[in-house]
């Protein structure tokens, strides 16, 4: 799809798409928040604009953000959580990295054997390669499936060896809170996807860092989004 035809009947600039998107996904705010930020600023556009441009852009952002990120690490925490939508409890299975990355997450309404497959197969895809070691909580899904999928790969299960991805699940139960709860699986699939690529690339551990350090990487982080916006905006 050429520039011309994605930004078809937009009427704005790419750089205020752009920062609405920033401000949705980064911060946690609602349409509405962001459509004020931008009114405070001289820009009159619409939350039901907003969220137009957030759906219809914020995984084009995310897949580039993911074809820019650094390189997988071999260990991998994986863990799942319950989210309720309408009454009907669903499980966020997630992947994250020894440092911390999310490699991939999915929305399934079962953690058996048969939703553990359908996600390591979803790994396998989005990291290109097996990892060296996975580590998970006893449930016993993961094992099953990993004696099926990844049988060499050494498997360690802990209730506390696996408290980095237990960490990871925060920020999503933070989001989960400011929107209400998520509407159905698909909103929630599309919306996740979305956001952790978008606000993990800000998420710098600022506590760990000096200022001097702490502001060389902001910098680097904004260079990258407005690079993903550019590369989007091309044809």
């Amino acid at each position: 799809m050429s520039s011309a035809e994605r930004y078809h009947r937009h009427r704005f600039p790419i750089e205020v798409v752009e920062h609405c998107i920033w401000l949705y996904f980064r911060f946690c705010l609602s349409y509405r928040n962001v459509e004020e930020i931008m009114a405070v600023r001289g820009v009159r556009v619409t939350y039901e604009t907003v969220r137009e441009w957030c759906q219809k852009f914020g995984a084009l952002y995310a897949a580039q953000l993911r074809k820019r990120r650094s390189r997988i690490g071999s260990k991998w925490h994986l863990g799942e959580v319950f989210l309720k939508m309408n009454g009907v409890q669903h499980y966020l299975w997630r992947a994250v990295d020894q440092n911390g990355v999310t490699i991939d997450i999915l929305i399934q309404p079962k953690r058996d054997r048969w939703a553990a497959l359908r996600f390591f197969r979803k790994l396998l895809r989005a990291s290109g390669g097996a990892p060296r070691v996975i580590i998970t909580d006893k449930l016993r899904s993961y094992a099953a499936a990993k004696r099926q999928i990844l049988p060499e790969v050494e498997h360690r299960q802990s209730r506390y060896l696996n408290n980095r991805c237990e960490n990871s699940h925060q920020p999503t139960r933070t989001r989960e809170k400011q929107m209400k709860r998520f509407k159905n699986p698909e909103q929630a699939q599309r919306f996740l996807s979305s956001f952790e690529s978008i606000n993990a690339l800000f998420r710098l551990r600022r506590h760990l860092l000096s200022a001097a350090c702490y502001r060389r990487r902001l910098t680097h982080a904004l260079q990258l989004w407005r690079a993903t916006a550019l590369a989007v905006a091309l044809p």
